[in-house]
């Protein structure tokens, strides 16, 4: 048997020329765009930029522990078709269920987290037997191609502004989502999907964990998605004046000053930090405790464990 040390040999680095490739072309496209204001290049720069960070990471975690049946045409299906069905049911289920609330964010983190959640089941359904470790990859699978799809529509929505197309307000939503993206959607999913299989063999079965699991990251979606309102409203809390508590008693947002902005902002990013480390301990968590036999570049695991 062949001895491994502390690093995996043999590990393959294609998501970093994939990175790397689609960042310096996404980039170039930019550019060119730019200089000539050719807008039949605009879908390219949406593409490239709301597609590359989603499929690097589906990329690592194919290279870094999955098992022989996760092959690379269920990945593809996982992405594509899980995350488009992700994306039609929670739409539908948000344009009938969701009104304008205090509330509205939990309920858009119960939706999406259950349309992510039914696609990855739809297309895992074949799957014989199911481990946490292949539900973790086809879960972030899933959630990434939910997250790339959902992009495409922000960035394109960004562009489209009173004084015409943007392409500044376009690149910057690209560059913000894709930071966002490895702890957003992907993350989430993973979580979700490692439990449904570890709860599962020949049949789903709804247990209290899965229950549990899809409560917990449907709790950490929804306050992501509200996290800049939850700043806002601790920042009046805590350095409040008398006009502006005036003002929010008659219905009206009072404009923040410029230390109360700066808190805003920071308790913006670090509620974000702090949301995205709870849900990274989970998922190591899991895949700590994850069993099964793994692939990493075509080789099993457990050929390469020693003898």
């Amino acid at each position: 048997m062949v001895r491994i040390g502390s690093r995996e040999a043999g590990t393959s680095q294609n998501w970093q020329r994939i990175l790397w490739i689609g960042l310096t072309l996404w980039a170039a496209t930019v550019v060119v765009t730019l200089l000539t204001a050719n807008t039949n290049l605009v879908p390219t720069v949406i593409l490239l930029g709301s597609f590359l960070v989603p499929v690097t990471f589906v990329v690592w975690a194919y290279e870094h522990g999955r098992s022989p049946q996760v092959t690379v045409p269920m990945l593809f299906r996982a992405f594509v078709v899980g995350g488009v069905l992700g994306v039609l049911g929670a739409a539908l289920l948000e344009a009938y269920l969701l009104r304008p609330s205090l509330w509205m964010y939990v309920g858009v983190g119960l939706i999406e987290e259950a349309a992510k959640l039914a696609a990855l089941l739809v297309v895992a359904r074949n799957l014989h037997p199911r481990t946490m470790r292949d539900g973790l990859v086809l879960g972030a699978t899933v959630g990434f191609g939910f997250a790339a799809f959902e992009s495409s529509g922000y960035a394109f929505n960004a562009m489209l502004t009173v004084e015409g197309l943007s392409l500044g307000a376009l690149v910057e939503t690209e560059v913000l989502r894709g930071l966002l993206a490895p702890v957003g959607h992907g993350l989430w999913t993973a979580i979700l999907g490692g439990v449904a299989f570890a709860a599962s063999d020949r049949r789903w079965r709804v247990t209290p964990p899965l229950v549990g699991a899809y409560l917990g990251v449907s709790l950490l979606h929804a306050l992501w998605d509200s996290m800049h309102g939850i700043a806002i409203a601790l920042t009046l809390f805590l350095t409040g004046s008398p006009w502006q508590t005036r003002l929010l008693t008659h219905g009206h947002m009072p404009e923040a000053t410029t230390a109360q902005g700066h808190l805003i902002t920071a308790l913006d990013w670090g509620g974000l930090v702090l949301i995205s480390l709870v849900a990274l301990v989970w998922l190591w968590t899991l895949a700590a405790g994850s069993a099964g036999p793994r692939v990493v570049d075509g080789v099993d695991r457990r050929d390469l464990e020693p003898g």
